[in-house]
Order: structure tokens, then sequence, then C-alpha cells
């Protein structure tokens, strides 16, 4: 996949998510505000660490690690059902 880290950067036309800290991990929401989008901890203005996206009915849809702002080891995509559908492996090699 090319550029791993759409899933943080918004286009300027999209209106940016809500988001909140609670206990040191960063929640953003999607449009309607009330269902998570994405969690994980923020380091210095970069993701850092164990991060998770979710659809909009709540499953999850893909997790991974970053190193400060860098996508790094295992990479997973779920399904609708949240069974993997997907493992990539983002080391450097």
């Amino acid at each position: 996949m090319e550029n791993e880290n759409c899933d943080l950067a918004q286009p300027k036309e999209i209106k940016n998510k809500k988001q909140e800290v609670i206990d040191g991990y960063t929640y953003k929401y999607h449009a309607n505000g009330k269902t998570i989008w994405s969690k994980g901890k923020m380091v210095d203005d970069q993701p850092n660490g164990y991060w998770e996206w979710y659809r909009a009915d709540g499953t999850i849809k893909r997790s991974g690690f970053f190193d400060m702002g860098n996508p790094i080891g295992e990479w997973v995509t779920y399904d609708s059902n949240g069974q993997t559908y997907k493992t990539t492996n983002r080391d450097k090699k």
C-alpha cells in the first residue's frame, strides 16, 4: 500500500474530526461525532506505539504500530466481521 499514513492525514476540504485525549490516548471520531475512528498515543504531535482504526459501525478496520510517525512492524487489515483479512510487514528490508 502506498502511503500507509493516509489514515492520519486529511485533505484540506475535509472537516477536522472531533478529537479528545483520555489517559494519554488520542481518540478521533467519525463525522457523526459518536463512533471512534481511531485511537492511539501521540508523542510530539506524531503517532507512536500501537494504533487502531474503526469503521462507523464500530468494527475494527486496521491496526499497527508507529515509531514517531513511521509505520513499523506488522499491520493488520480486518474484514467487516473483525477477522484478519490481510497482514503487511512495514519493516524496511
